[in-house]
């Protein structure tokens, strides 16, 4: 488990003088969220397997780029702050090669990382004016799987439920209108997002 927080920003609101601020670049990227274990990486690799570019989850890769250097996953995430800082930074950086023309899919967008600098800090208005770099075409939230009843998960149920609520309370409030994205199967799941692009033509 990450390191809770100095201060606590559980409840923290986006700076509202800030949400007036414009996009930068307008993208044809579409973002698939959802809390953790919510099917998300099975289906960006369902659309990877139709063809579509898709990037993956920005903590998948650090993590496994620094395990691969011999660190364990208690001192990757020992320091939770600087953490979600890591995480946020290399989001951006991978924004910033990919060209705002193409059509692709990320697992996550930098407003997604908001929700867990609440949980773990810092506070989610440090990178705010971060999410402005680029506007996502469209934005999935996947509906959560429901958890094994199990009381050792109830921790982690609690926790997805915040982080999902928060979520899609962010993508609102930057001016994205949120697709939700039921519980179905993975193959159903992948035609109701390309129904959905396909009706606006954005695919």
């Amino acid at each position: 488990m990450l390191n809770a927080p100095q201060h606590d920003f559980r409840t923290t609101e986006l700076d509202p003088d800030l949400l007036s601020t414009p996009f930068d670049v307008q993208t044809n990227w579409h973002v698939i969220s959802g809390t953790a274990s919510c099917g998300k990486t099975t289906l960006i690799d369902l659309l990877a397997n139709k063809g579509f570019q898709t990037i993956p989850e920005t903590a998948r890769l650090y993590i496994e780029g620094e395990m691969a250097k011999g660190r364990t996953i208690l001192e990757i995430r020992e320091n939770g702050a600087a953490f979600q800082r890591r995480l946020i930074d290399m989001q951006l950086g991978i924004e910033g090669r990919l060209r705002a023309m193409d059509v692709l899919f990320l697992d996550r967008g930098v407003p997604d990382y908001l929700a867990y600098c609440r949980v773990f800090g810092p506070n989610p208005n440090e990178f705010l004016a971060a999410c402005f770099r680029h506007r996502y075409a469209s934005v999935f939230m996947l509906d959560p799987l429901p958890f094994e009843e199990d009381g050792a998960r109830d921790q982690d149920a609690h926790l997805a439920g915040y982080l999902g609520e928060w979520h899609a309370r962010d993508y609102s409030a930057l001016g994205y209108h949120v697709v939700r994205v039921p519980v179905l199967s993975p193959q159903e799941r992948l035609a109701f997002v390309i129904e959905r692009l396909s009706e606006q033509e954005l695919i």
